[in-house]
């Protein structure tokens, strides 16, 4: 009985930790995950999933990791989708000598700012990214970042790159 009132509240909702819209034809769209939204510092709850894939849609960006609990922002680890970046680079005539070399080059990282921004502006203030950091290499099952469905494994990326986490909340 305790459990069940704890899933359905006092007007009859079944809460199964789902987070949702409704569709213009009336269906319901599972969007995330409840159990994976955050709460900033400002007291905002931000669903990470929600902003991953909005950024992912950028042709300049593989995966993404969104955080920002207890912080005053919401930023995120860019691993960067180096082949486009490359192509990029070849249409620009700009250098690309490797992907290492790369996520240091201020024209690559300000078009990659960029497009952070360009979907910033479909996001509500609190999920915004205001800053970032990137990495050099891709996130597969196989470097642990991702689990064979290709999910984020949140927990081992943050451990992985607690140090560029605290670079970004330092400034």
């Amino acid at each position: 009985m305790a459990l069940t009132k704890e899933v359905i509240d006092t007007e009859g909702w079944f809460h199964t930790g789902d987070i949702g819209l409704i569709e213009e034809t009336g269906q319901l769209r599972i969007t995330d995950r409840k159990k994976e939204m955050f709460k900033n510092s400002g007291g905002k709850y931000i669903a990470p999933q929600s902003v991953e894939n909005k950024m992912k849609e950028s042709p300049f960006i593989e995966q993404l990791i969104v955080f920002g609990e207890n912080q005053k922002f919401a930023a995120a680890i860019i691993s960067p989708n180096f082949s486009h970046i490359q192509s990029w680079c070849e249409v620009k005539k700009h250098e690309f000598s490797n992907n290492r070399n790369a996520i240091q080059d201020e024209i690559i990282i300000k078009r990659i700012q960029k497009e952070v921004e360009l979907f910033n502006c479909q996001l509500g203030e609190a999920e915004k990214i205001k800053r970032f950091e990137l990495v050099s290499h891709s996130w597969s099952p196989e470097s642990g970042e991702l689990t064979p469905t290709l999910k984020l494994k949140r927990k081992e990326i943050m451990e992985k790159y607690a140090s560029l986490i605290e670079k970004i909340y330092k400034n």
